[in-house]
């Protein structure tokens, strides 16, 4: 039972209750034990959140992804706590909302970045599927891209080029193009040599009939039309070895240009082929590095579009998606919630005696404070006074060491001027006149001192006639 009591009370303060007003108003404890449970939970899918989210973008060890969400749940935590403590009950309901309404905003916010990765967790499998999908397509795209480019514009052409040169290699050179005119030429002499060799033999095939009498008079034997028939045959056989001849002439021609183009195409494609292996191999280069990097290509942007790409083909999923999103940004948004709600009702016995208390601490802090100035004044006034008594007891060390010096340089002049035989009177003179002047005063005594010694000198000093007749 007491564990519980610690357990209940540790989740009312995580609330931002205050233990001493709860011993006083035990009502609201309850309120408070709620919130800090509601707390945990939103911090708990913090933690889940973040460890899902570290994994799916850096796809590091579950521990350490785990104790990554640990210190995010607390930062989660701490800022919904913050969002409480601050939502202080007030009287007016426009001030309960501006209070509100920016840790409305601020929750949801929270809300949004927590169930994203919870939801991607939850569609995985599809998502998996999705991204095959959306990986086939890159691909494909990327592959249209480095055929537009304009490093690889002209390998269609290309190769083309190396297909037909492998032709002409092939054919031995007669596929070339430039023999067109030459084949063309070929055919025809070939046409006319045919025509001019079956006319040949039609008119041999005549002569012999005229002589065998089977045709044309039907007489037999060597006559006139027989004799013609021949004549015209043997005529039609010059046409026929001159057509020959331009026959052969055709084809030594087709010969010798496809010798030649064979040639040509053969220094040809090994270059052509050189370049177009170049060219294909760093497209497939290319090709390759981006397939590799679109296949790692697994983090929260990819499953975020495979995601959003499910919700657009699919209604089902796009009700699912929004709805469990939904779910996860209302448990966010539930401690800032439930404050707010309690807040539009009226004062409870806690809030007033939190008022009750903040208002007796502010009172007695003022007491405090007023104490301390006064203690603070009465010092400065000690302090004073202690000051003023040594400046005055230096005062009087300094006048009482003047007077003795007075004194006793008045001793030393009357025992001068007795020693000089000056008057008593001029003894007594220069005594009254230093004394009225101040005791600090210095300038009598100087005074005074030079008188007597010049009066001194003066009077111990003899005549010379004195001199003279002292001597005599």
């Amino acid at each position: 039972m007491a564990r519980r009591r610690r357990l209940g009370d540790g989740l009312a303060v995580l609330a931002g209750a205050r233990p001493d007003l709860l011993e006083a108003a035990p009502g609201a404890r309850a309120k408070f034990v709620a919130l800090g449970g509601v707390l945990l939970s939103t911090g708990g899918l913090a933690v889940l959140s973040a460890a899902f989210a570290v994994s799916m973008a850096l796809g590091v060890w579950w521990p350490f992804a785990l104790l990554v969400g640990l210190g995010w749940g607390l930062v989660i935590v701490n800022l919904d706590r913050m969002l409480l403590v601050g939502m202080a009950h007030d009287g007016s309901v426009k001030r309960n909302l501006l209070m509100a309404v920016p840790r409305v905003g601020l929750a949801l916010v929270l809300g949004i970045v927590i169930s994203t990765p919870l939801t991607l967790q939850i569609f995985h499998k599809e998502i998996d599927t999705e991204i095959v999908a959306l990986q086939a397509e890159a691909s494909d795209a990327y592959k249209q891209s480095l055929d537009a480019d304009a490093r690889f514009a002209g390998l269609p052409e290309l190769r083309a080029k190396v297909a037909e040169g492998q032709a002409v290699v092939a054919s031995g050179g007669t596929a070339a193009a430039d023999l067109t005119p030459l084949q063309q030429r070929v055919s025809t002499a070939q046409a006319a040599y045919d025509a001019a060799l079956v006319t040949q033999r039609e008119l041999s095939a005549k002569a012999q009939c005229e002589l065998d009498g089977t045709c044309g008079t039907g007489d037999a034997g060597r006559g006139e039309a027989y004799l013609q028939a021949r004549a015209a045959a043997d005529a039609q056989a010059d046409v026929v070895a001159a057509a020959k001849t331009d026959l052969d002439a055709a084809v030594a021609a087709v010969s010798a240009g496809a010798t030649r183009s064979m040639q040509q195409a053969a220094t040809d494609l090994e270059t052509d082929r050189a370049e177009l292996a170049r060219l294909t191999e760093q497209q497939t280069e290319l090709q390759a590095a981006f397939d590799e990097t679109n296949s790692d290509n697994t983090g929260i942007l990819i499953r975020l579009k495979a995601l959003s790409s499910l919700s657009d083909s699919d209604a089902t999923m796009a009700m699912a998606h929004y709805m469990l999103a939904l779910l996860f940004i209302c448990v966010e948004l539930l401690p800032v919630l439930m404050k707010m709600l309690l807040n539009f009702g009226p004062r409870s016995t806690y809030d007033r005696l939190t008022d009750l208390r903040d208002d007796g601490d502010l009172e007695i802090e003022q007491l405090q404070q007023s104490a301390r100035v006064e203690v603070e004044q009465a010092q400065q006034e000690l302090l004073v006074m202690a000051e003023k008594e040594r400046v005055d007891r230096q005062k009087e060390q300094v006048l009482n060491r003047r007077r003795a010096r007075l004194a006793a340089a008045v001793a030393q002049r009357a025992e001068v001027a007795q020693r000089a035989e000056v008057p008593p009177e001029l003894v007594a003179e220069a005594a009254v006149e230093s004394s009225g002047r101040k005791p600090w005063d210095t300038g009598p005594i100087l005074d005074l001192a030079r008188s007597a010694a010049s009066r001194t000198v003066r009077t111990i000093r003899r005549r010379p006639e004195e001199r003279v007749a002292e001597r005599v």
